[in-house]
């Protein structure tokens, strides 16, 4: 059996990369606003503070100061992705369920767990105790987790 040379492999390799990126692509966010587009940017933007608090604490490399700087990011992005759920933004590329929109208090009341609990990390952050600090990460992680379950696709 003939052997392919370098070139023709490298070619039919990149040929096949396109392809695959081709087939993976999100749809786009076509809404003039992309209010889709803002509440995942927001989103990503809190798990961005949120996520090194949690390997902080799994790793037991506890910094009472950088989690406090963490905690308080979160705090001031918490509010961002809540209002570009509009009534007209159920479309692709969304990943939330109909029910944000068809239960609205439901999801009010999700909106507003995760709001506390995220007021408790706040303050433990601010005590500087690591259990504290564990037991309310817990809570915000179980509050994002409840919405998931109830309003993520």
């Amino acid at each position: 059996m003939p052997r392919t040379s370098l070139p023709a492999r490298l070619a039919l390799l990149s040929l096949c990369a396109l392809i695959l990126a081709g087939c993976s692509s999100e749809v786009p966010d076509t809404h003039p606003d992309q209010p889709v587009t803002k509440r995942k940017q927001a989103f990503k933007a809190m798990l961005r503070s949120f996520e090194p608090m949690g390997t902080m604490l799994r790793d037991k490399r506890y910094d009472p100061d950088t989690f406090a700087r963490l905690a308080n990011e979160l705090a001031g992005l918490r509010d961002q992705p809540w209002s570009h759920f509009g009534p007209d933004t159920n479309y692709p590329p969304t990943k939330a369920l109909a029910s944000v929109w068809e239960k609205p208090a439901e999801f009010e009341q999700r909106r507003q767990e995760f709001i506390a609990a995220s007021d408790r990390l706040i303050a433990a952050a601010a005590a500087r105790d690591e259990a504290q600090a564990r037991s309310a990460y817990a809570a915000v992680q179980d509050s994002c987790k409840a919405c998931h379950r109830d309003f993520r696709k």
